[in-house]
């Protein structure tokens, strides 16, 4: 198995509801704002080689929206997913699956493109499956009034017309081994229903990539959970979980939404768990 952290393109997104209730004077010594209230944010991915099998874990915003739509997010950087899977030595026809984490707008957004006439769309991977799982696919093609700017139907519809979706069998715990994936999965409901965080071992490490459960460094302190998440007490509670496990099993935590670091450690201390190190990927995976 071998793994490359993808960049699939970087934005901005209101500090304020990055946050939530954390006063801007307390989360900008972390996440600076630009005039705006902007801070700076990735969207990071993970590619999985393993044998034949060649899994790609989210996809980033894509490029399909309106100029419109981009604008609100203030697109930046040089990076996009088909030079970094160039750089990784693959091109977006050898991918053989797609695992969304959820199916927010910045993590599915590039699993569907426009087709050639520009009269509908068709999935940006021709070659893979599209992974998700039941309950969570039906929370979003049934989006609730406060996540329905998230949940865009060219993102998640084509998939299905397609006949490339697939739904990951789960029994109802909170944290299994997916017999599909071939990686653990932990499953939280704070921030969007059924969320998939997995948790990959290599290299005699385990590596979880976080998605939205812990967004950037700066969401490390317990109370610092972010305007979006739909039940924020819950997500307090998953989150108080994963931080106690993520230092007592050594976890390197993958940022997807860290625009300045890839992976972090964390540490117990006297306010609750906090940041140890941050590292590059190629700092840990050598």
């Amino acid at each position: 198995m071998t793994l490359y952290p993808i960049e699939s393109g970087n934005f901005k997104l209101d500090g304020g509801a990055m946050f939530g209730v954390v006063p801007k004077s307390i989360w900008q010594r972390t996440n600076p704002a630009d005039a705006n209230n902007m801070i700076d944010m990735a969207a990071r991915c993970l590619l999985i080689e393993d044998g034949n099998r060649l899994t790609l874990i989210d996809t980033g915003m894509g490029n399909k929206q309106s100029d419109k739509f981009f604008g609100y997010y203030y697109l930046w950087g040089n990076h996009d997913l088909d030079t970094s899977l160039k750089k990784a030595g693959f091109h977006r026809d050898d991918i053989t699956d797609v695992f969304m984490t959820h199916l927010h707008f910045d993590h599915c957004g590039g699993s569907v493109q426009w087709n050639k006439d520009r009269t509908g769309y068709e999935p940006a991977f021709k070659n893979a499956k599209f992974w998700t799982n039941k309950d969570h696919w039906d929370w979003a093609v049934k989006p609730n009034a406060r996540e329905k700017a998230s949940f865009l139907p060219e993102n998640i519809k084509p998939m299905e017309e397609s006949g490339q979706l697939n739904f990951i069998d789960n029994n109802g715990d909170s944290y299994e081994r997916s017999v599909e994936m071939g990686f653990d999965i932990l499953y939280v409901d704070g921030h969007t229903d059924k969320q998939m965080i997995p948790h990959i071992t290599y290299q005699g490490k385990t590596l979880v990539f976080a998605a939205d459960l812990l967004p950037t460094t700066g969401h490390i302190p317990l109370p610092y959970v972010m305007g979006y998440d739909t039940r924020p007490l819950l997500t307090l509670d998953e989150k108080e979980t994963f931080l106690e496990t993520a230092v007592d099993q050594e976890y390197y935590i993958m940022l997807e939404h860290d625009a300045h670091h890839e992976i972090c450690t964390l540490q117990h201390t006297e306010k609750g768990v906090r940041l140890k190190d941050t590292f590059t990927f190629d700092e840990v995976f050598k």
